[in-house]
């Protein structure tokens, strides 16, 4: 891919951006996480049953109407009065939990290395295997890994695990451009075979990538500012962890992957619980259940 130009935000930029969001509720942090339970090493990964395992076609929610009691708020993203920043802090506490993109870039001239975790992040597809991370601000307002990223086209996506939470957090400080924050995160780099950014060996699930594209957007409530970049990357090569692969090597243990995701604010989620609902087949679940063949014949009012 061309080499595009870019400039780098400058960390005073990013204290402004921070300060603007308040992301942080609490005015002492620390003695308020000292009021709190400690970690629970001992949970391991449980499967449950579904809230209501006899549920069948046509019951609707599980919590048996409660939650169409309550009335809903209409917000235009828009409205007159809102900031553009208000509608991110809505969107990343409702869209969870969001899986972590933990990135792992180096300039062009190897100098300069860049370790970053984004909730805007996921996989699109796997044949090719395809990724998207999404950036704050426009080309011209480059984060370091947006700019490692497009100059070089690679980067290596780690997934963030249980055990190194802390050190991956760290790595989200605004530090200037060229100074690293591997040694902020004491996190280990691992070579990679087909890029020449390092993947992060503590994670237990690591994918080297290629940048496929980009796009560039505008803000609507500000036109002609940019406020956003998506990157499509295609992963090249996969790396996981002996003890959390299967035999066929296409499936990973959980409770080995112990997955960090995104929730709002400074929130971040744990996986230690989930439950298996095998996925409904009509010749089976409707063709031959009578009760299911009416409701699909029936129209739900409003629909």
């Amino acid at each position: 891919m061309a080499s595009q130009s870019l400039t780098s935000s400058t960390p005073q930029d990013r204290m402004d951006a921070e300060k603007a969001i308040k992301r942080n509720p609490h005015p002492d942090f620390k003695k308020v996480e000292a009021s709190r339970q400690p970690w629970d090493k001992s949970l391991s990964f449980n499967v449950k049953q579904t809230v209501n395992p006899d549920w069948k076609y046509g019951d609707g929610a599980n919590d048996g109407g409660e939650s169409l009691k309550v009335p809903h708020v209409e917000i235009d993203p828009y409205e007159e009065g809102r900031p553009a920043v208000w509608n991110y802090k809505l969107l990343i506490s409702a869209i969870v939990p969001r899986p972590i993109g933990f990135v792992s870039t180096r300039s062009t001239d190897g100098s300069s290395t860049n370790l970053a975790p984004f909730s805007y992040f996921q996989m699109i597809n796997h044949d090719p295997p395809l990724f998207i991370l999404g950036f704050a601000g426009g080309l011209d307002n480059a984060k370091d890994t947006m700019k490692n990223l497009i100059e070089t086209g690679e980067c290596v996506i780690n997934i963030i695990s249980e055990h190194f939470i802390e050190a991956a957090n760290a790595t989200s400080i605004n530090t200037p451009y060229g100074e690293s924050e591997w040694s902020l995160s004491g996190l280990t780099p691992a070579p990679s075979s087909t890029v020449k950014a390092t993947r992060v060996k503590e994670a237990i699930f690591s994918v080297e990538g290629k940048l496929e594209s980009t796009r560039e957007f505008e803000s609507k409530a500000t036109p002609g500012k940019k406020t956003g970049v998506l990157a499509i990357i295609e992963g090249t090569r996969f790396w996981v962890r002996e003890d959390a692969i299967n035999e066929q090597k296409n499936l990973i243990d959980p409770n080995v992957l112990r997955p960090i995701s995104r929730l709002g604010g400074i929130t971040y989620g744990r996986l230690t619980e989930s439950v298996e609902i095998p996925r409904p087949d009509y010749n089976d679940t409707v063709v031959k259940n009578e009760e299911a063949r009416k409701l699909v014949k029936a129209k739900v009012e409003g629909q």
